[in-house]
């Protein structure tokens, strides 16, 4: 795991202490406060429904490499990288910012920014060499670590892939982070084990490119760090044997 992915690993931690603590800290609603829970509860359904619609389409990221060709005017034929600031350069027409666009996005920007020079160009657009989707997962599981989004993956066949979730994880408290721009992302917490324990993965959200999985771990197992020895009269580690 490269140091960006370790220090994004330790933020999540942190945010997810602040998330748990948050739900264990409720009190008693109030009439009034049931009244507004329950309209802030429509947005947030609202707001469930923006986090599970998934666009299958890839998005172009910095670093990757573009062949453009024209079938009516070869000469304008060009392979180009998009640059870390997110622009391409393109002969004869200039630059223009294509991070974050998908291929037909890409695909019209070009069409537009030839206007001037081409008469209706035909164009066509590959991807020579890209960064692989690919989803983070943490904490609780058999094997941490980044893997490749081959397919339409879940959170439930994600935590399979890494190894599934560890008997000292907290299964109610499995957090997916989700990134909506270059410096923000949302994160909402599943209860795994009652989504199993009901056999019922409707609420079981697909991934995206990018997604980072932390498993938090339960309390007893914190707990359980040292345990009691009755014959030492003392608390020895278990790592110690």
């Amino acid at each position: 795991m490269t140091r960006n992915n370790v220090a994004l690993v330790v933020m999540v931690i942190l945010t997810t202490c602040a998330l748990v603590n948050a739900q264990a800290g409720q009190r008693p609603q109030t009439e009034s406060s049931v009244r507004d829970a329950q309209a802030n509860s429509l947005q947030s359904e609202s707001a469930n429904l923006s986090f599970q619609q998934r666009d299958q389409r890839y998005r172009l990221r910095k670093s990757d490499v573009i062949e453009i060709k024209f079938r009516l005017s070869p000469e304008f034929d060009q392979t180009v990288t998009i640059q870390p600031d997110g622009f391409i350069t393109l002969d004869g027409a200039g630059d223009i910012k294509v991070e974050d666009k998908t291929v037909p996005e890409l695909k019209e920007a070009i069409r537009r920014a030839y206007q001037g020079i081409l008469h209706e160009p035909v164009i066509t657009v590959s991807l020579k060499d890209f960064n692989k989707p690919s989803f983070i997962v943490a904490g609780q599981v058999g094997h941490p670590g980044k893997y490749e989004l081959r397919s339409d993956t879940t959170l439930v066949e994600a935590l399979a892939i890494a190894g599934d979730i560890t008997t000292a994880a907290k299964h109610s408290q499995v957090v997916l982070f989700r990134h909506v721009s270059s410096e923000m992302f949302e994160a909402r917490v599943f209860n795994v084990k009652q989504m199993l324990g009901s056999r019922n993965l409707e609420e079981d959200p697909h991934l995206m490119p990018g997604d980072l999985v932390f498993v938090p771990q339960n309390k007893i197992s914190k707990m359980q760090r040292y345990l009691p020895t009755t014959n030492l009269g003392a608390y020895i580690s278990p790592t110690q044997f």
